[in-house]
């Protein structure tokens, strides 16, 4: 009897656009927010041997990319948080305009922060991501999550290329 009431409830709402966004499959590891900016992927396994190293190491080649998914609205990345599972962070200090549809690569290592060529470095020779498994989060200023991905290598990354896209 339970079913029955349900199902025209549920059907109705569906057709008013209410539940889309319950309905909607959405893959396990993933969360979403209401926010402009995304977590378009991330490089979690840098090409090549793992090193550390500042001058010789690959810790560059480690980034994740964050887009502007909005149409209209330009975002300041000023003050946003990229932190892993374990707190491991990096916060925005200065000003990054990211325009619609615009991208940044924050990336490992030391380098000069740059709008014209979509780079921000975490000033930082460490890796961040871990190359089996780890949690990608993006914070707003106030301290709201922006968006967040858990990643697992044998789940995410079906070639085996260190890299997992997460929105398109």
């Amino acid at each position: 009897m339970r079913t029955r009431t349900i199902r025209p409830v549920i059907a109705a709402a569906l057709a008013a656009g209410a539940l889309t966004g319950a309905l909607v499959s959405t893959p396990a590891q993933a969360a979403e927010y209401s926010s402009a900016l995304k977590i378009a992927g991330v490089q979690y396994d840098a090409p090549g041997r793992d090193s550390n190293s500042c001058t010789t190491g690959n810790t560059k080649a480690e980034y994740v990319t964050i887009k502007n998914f909005s149409r209209t609205a330009t975002v300041n990345l000023k003050g946003y948080v990229v932190k892993d599972a374990v707190g491991n962070s990096h916060t925005f200090r200065v000003d990054h305009y990211l325009q619609p549809g615009d991208h940044v690569r924050l990336r490992g290592g030391h380098g000069t922060e740059s709008d014209a060529d979509n780079v921000a470095y975490r000033q930082n020779c460490n890796f961040i991501w871990n190359n089996d498994r780890d949690t990608v989060k993006l914070i707003k200023p106030g301290g709201a999550y922006a968006d967040t991905h858990a990643y697992t290598r044998s789940a995410n990354d079906r070639d085996g290329n260190g890299f997992i896209t997460f929105h398109g």
